[in-house]
C-alpha cells in the first residue's frame, strides 16, 4: 500500500513506498485522491473536474467512432454485447430527445 505525505491543506503532496517517520498516512492504491494526485491534479482543485469533463469527452469520440463502423457495415450494433446496444442506443435517444426537444444540445454534445 502506497504512503502519502500531505501539505496543511491536506492535499497529497508525495507518494511513499513505506511509511515515513514525517508521518506519512496509507492509502489504498487505487484511491480516488491518489488517482487524481498521480493525473496531476488535486481532487480538492477544479482540475479533477476538468480530468473528469475530458474523459466525458473521450465517451463521446468513442459513441461517434462506434456509430460510425456501424454506418460504414464495418460492426453491427448486434455484434456488440447486450449491455453496450442498450447503453448506446439510450444515449443516442438522449441526444437527440434533448436536442429536438430544446435545441440547447448540438451535434458535439
Amino acid at each position: 500500500m502506497p504512503h502519502v505525505l500531505r501539505d496543511e491543506q491536506g492535499r497529497i503532496v508525495a507518494i511513499l513506498d513505506r511509511p515515513s517517520a514525517g508521518g506519512s498516512i496509507e492509502l489504498a492504491a487505487d484511491d480516488h485522491e491518489l488517482t487524481m494526485f498521480l493525473h496531476g491534479a488535486s481532487a480538492k482543485s477544479g482540475t479533477a473536474r476538468d480530468l473528469l469533463l475530458a474523459d466525458l469527452e473521450f465517451i463521446r469520440v468513442i459513441e461517434d467512432l462506434i456509430e460510425l463502423l456501424i454506418q460504414k457495415g464495418a460492426v453491427m450494433l448486434t455484434d456488440l454485447p447486450a449491455a453496450s446496444q442498450a447503453k448506446l442506443l439510450k444515449r443516442g435517444s438522449l441526444r437527440r430527445k434533448l436536442r429536438d426537444s430544446t435545441g440547447l444540445m448540438d451535434d458535439d454534445a
